[in-house]
């Protein structure tokens, strides 16, 4: 139960090829390709958010904890 070998392949490609036929296999690459982008896409989105949302939490609190403020709560 390893990995899928040439043969193996070859019998998928040609199920998929007999299924769908040589016309739609091109149409269905590209929408696939498309869904992907997209996936992409909303994921780099989202990473950004984040890290955007991070980097504001982390410059909120150095300038609550900043030099000016140490030296009022010091004296």
């Amino acid at each position: 139960m390893g990995s899928f070998g040439g043969f193996e392949m070859a019998i998928i490609v040609l199920i998929i090829l007999l299924l769908f036929g040589a016309k739609k296999i091109p149409e269905l690459a590209r929408g696939l390709g498309q869904g992907i982008n997209e996936f992409k896409k909303a994921s780099n989105e989202i990473r950004s958010e984040i890290e955007t949302g991070v980097n504001e939490n982390e410059n909120n609190r150095n300038s609550k904890t900043g030099p000016e403020n140490k030296e009022k709560t010091a004296s």
